[in-house]
This record gives C-alpha cells, structure tokens and sequence, in this order.
C-alpha cells in the first residue's frame, strides 16, 4: 500500500510539474489589447501585442494572414512571434480575417487589392494610437500575404521593412507546382499525374472565361469539397501576380524560404524577389511552407504535444532570432 502511495504521489507531483511547466511555456512576454481597426470599408476586430518593457512609442509589425479563415492569434501561432518582436522593442498589430469570430464582412469575398486596402487602413490606424511610432512601422507576412504585402510596400509611403514567409509571386505557376509536388509525394504514377493536369488545364479556362461555380462543376464532375464561395474566391484571385508590384518595391525585406516547401517553388520566389535593392534572405532547410520543422509537421501526434509544451520548439531552428536580429538592424539603420 505504501509503493501505492507513494507511486501515486509521484504522478500526482509529476501532471503538477507537467502542468506547471505548460502553463509556464505559454505565457508570453507581452501585453495584449484588443483594439477595434477604424478607417477601412469595415472596423476590425484586434490584437495589439506590446512589449511588458518601455513606455513606448514602440514600432510596429503589421501582420499580413495568409490563406483561411485566420483569427487573430492565428490559434495562438503568432504569439511566440509576436514576443520575438518585442524583444527587438516592437508592437505587433493583427485582427480577425473578416467574418472569422464573428467579425463583419467574409474574407472570401476579398481580393488581393481589397486585402491590400484593408492593411493599408490598418497602417493609417496605427500612425494615430498613441504606443505606436509612426516612423517605424513595417510589414510581416506569410504564403497568400505574398500578394498584399508589395501591393502596401510599393503604395504607403514611408513603410519601413517587409518580412515575407514562404511568399508565392504568381497564383497559376504557384498553383501548378503544389499541385505536382503533392503528386510527387504520393508517388502518383503517370496515368494519375496527366490526368491531375488535365483537370486543371480544364479549370484554367474555366477561369479565364469566368465561368460560373455551376458550369465548374458540370465540367469537372467531383468538386473535392470546393463551394461556390471558394470558387468565386479564386475567380477575383487567380490572376495575383506580384512581380509589377515587387518591381516598384524599395523597402528593405526580409525573405524568409523553406527547404520542404510543396506550397510555393522557392526558387521561382527566389528569382522574383532578386530584383529588390534591400533585400537579405534566409533559408531553413528542415521546414516546411508554415516554416515549422519538417519532423513536427509530419507527425499528428508530435506536432500537438510540442505546441502544448514547447509552442517556440515549433518553428525552425533559429527563425524567431533571425526575425529579432533583423528588427534590431532596421531600428539601428533608423537611429544612424
């Protein structure tokens, strides 16, 4: 009875160390507020994330969604970024995409330009809140962000820096390569892979004739769980393409590219962003497209447990630091 006991009591002090240690990981060195976003063609629900440090005025990391109906912590994702930045000494803004959390609008009636207009107002919002610095106020964004953030960059004047994650540059091309890197990785015989093209080279002119979700439908047969609201999603979007945009771009940017990308061709991105006068690059060679470890994506089962009790573990090695750094040298470069 007393190993019992004590055995008991061992794993009653271990779930209250697990425990502790859990709640201890997923607390963040920030202040949060929700804030309300005026200015644009609906108000948007907020987070603004301050550094627990200083008074302020601090500078500002606008963060650009990608793809989904995003809230806006991205489920928590976004903190151990958001605390990165603080410590460099800045604030980040995000929201609620529109319709997520009860937020007015749908974010699938969006287009590129609307979610390039949305930011902008955001960033003119932001210029009149008192904790923020209006001189030092930049861009981060990740994967469909690719196609608002030059939009911004090459329209607001005075924007100080872009960190762009896995970025794509066209939406067919891009399109085109995730659809044969996930054949690849099924290992797809040949029978399957040009009966997989030629679906979407009937989708392709479907689009450019602007085909309703009906006529989609009757000519593909099985629509693989796309609606019709998706459809018309893609109808606004599928010509997104950033290279005028990236062309008249001169705000110093960080590109941050993965080595197991299947979403976006990282050298086609590459190529794109080249033509930018400040650009630096960092490449992480174990992640993935959400620049998480390959290892933590692959697994259900590993993927819940480290963002339970390591949410920080997830990212690849080295990226929250190098976010930091680079923060430090935009704010020292502002100071000279």
């Amino acid at each position: 009875m007393r190993r019992i006991l004590a055995t008991l009591l061992a794993l009653a002090a271990l779930a209250v160390a697990a425990g502790g240690w859990v709640v201890y990981q997923n607390a963040y060195d920030i202040r949060e507020r929700k804030v309300t976003i005026t200015g644009g063609r609906q108000p948007l629900q907020g987070v603004l994330a301050l550094p627990k440090q200083g008074r302020g005025p601090y500078g500002l990391v606008v963060f650009v969604h990608g793809d989904g109906p995003v809230d806006a912590t991205h489920d928590t994702f976004y903190r151990p970024q958001w605390e990165a930045f603080a410590k460099a000494g800045y604030a980040s803004l995000s929201w609620d995409k529109p319709g997520v959390n009860g937020a007015p609008g749908d974010w699938l009636d969006q287009s590129m330009d609307d979610r390039a207009a949305e930011t902008a107002a955001a960033i003119a919002w932001a210029k009149r809140h008192a904790g923020v610095d209006p001189g030092r106020i930049g861009l981060w964004g990740a994967s469909q962000a690719g196609w608002v953030m030059p939009k911004v960059a090459a329209r607001v004047p005075g924007l100080r820096f872009v960190i762009a994650l896995s970025p794509a540059v066209n939406w067919m091309r891009q399109g085109r390569y995730n659809l044969l890197a996930e054949l690849h990785d099924e290992h797809a015989p040949p029978a399957k892979v040009r009966a997989e093209l030629a679906r979407r080279d009937t989708t392709t002119a479907l689009l450019r004739r602007r085909a309703t979700f009906e006529e989609y439908k009757a000519a593909v047969g099985d629509v693989r769980g796309l609606t019709p609201a998706r459809w018309r999603f893609i109808l606004k979007n599928h010509t997104a393409d950033a290279t005028a945009d990236l062309a008249a771009m001169r705000t110093p940017t960080l590109l941050i590219l993965a080595g197991h990308d299947r979403n976006v061709d990282v050298a086609d991105t590459e190529a794109g962003y080249r033509r930018l006068p400040a650009l630096r690059i960092r490449r992480y060679p174990d992640a993935t497209h959400s620049l998480v470890r390959k290892d933590i994506e692959d697994s259900e089962a590993k993927a819940f447990l480290v963002a339970v009790a390591a949410p920080r573990s997830l990212f690849a090695a080295g990226l929250l630091d190098d976010e930091r750094r680079f923060l430090e040298e935009q704010a020292g470069t502002e100071q000279r």
